[in-house]
């Protein structure tokens, strides 16, 4: 294919075809990145449908890299703790039953591979300290408009969103807390990157 990535659809696409495209990319050494457009018109339903929480549990069960998980805060927002459990489902091994985050049950995956959470949709240079709070470090944070639209340009945009990135990292490994400090955090950051006091 000439590109180390491919994005599926596993949704619109289905479940047989992701498992089958899920399959090439191991075989040829690409990563799949997967998108979940019409979820909402299975898991949004109260009367019918399913949460979302079955639907990431199958894409692992199907295979993928990565998977679109919602934010928390941005445009795609959903329940903290709810989003938090289908992440911890997502990509961890072992997940203890707790009710609060939707897991109803113990779930162990044994050595099934995990997926990896990606937040998208309406994040930016703000949403950092909260980001970094939610996902930890194994996430993938995509931010479309809050790269590209950087007042000079997309490579200002990236190094913008990659020094709030590590300024947070860095102050939670202090032992900061991200919630309570978090815009402080990222003006402080801003006082050495020109591209991230300009992001602001």
């Amino acid at each position: 294919l000439g590109v180390p990535i491919v994005m599926h659809d596993y949704l619109t696409g289905g479940f047989t075809a992701n498992t089958s495209l899920a399959h090439y990319c191991r075989d040829h050494s690409l990563l799949l990145h997967i998108h979940r457009a019409m979820h909402a018109v299975i898991d949004r339903q109260k009367i019918h449908g399913m949460h979302f929480r079955v639907l990431a549990k199958a894409l692992r069960l199907s295979g993928g890299d990565h998977l679109h998980a919602g934010t928390v805060v941005g445009k795609l927002e959903g329940e903290r703790e709810v989003t938090l459990g289908f992440v911890d489902l997502m990509r961890d091994n072992f997940c203890e039953k707790d009710r609060n985050r939707g897991i109803y049950f113990t779930q162990d995956w044994v050595s099934l591979p995990g997926v990896i959470p990606v937040a998208s949709g309406g994040i930016h240079v703000w949403h950092m300290p909260a980001l970094v709070e939610i996902f930890g470090d194994d996430a993938c944070l995509q931010f479309g408009g809050g790269t590209l639209g950087h007042p000079w340009g997309n490579a200002p945009g990236a190094a913008a969103n990659r020094i709030a990135c590590e300024a947070c990292v860095q102050a939670r490994n202090e032992g900061r807390s991200l919630a309570a400090e978090g815009n402080e955090i990222i003006r402080d950051a801003a006082k050495w990157s020109p591209e991230l006091a300009a992001a602001c």
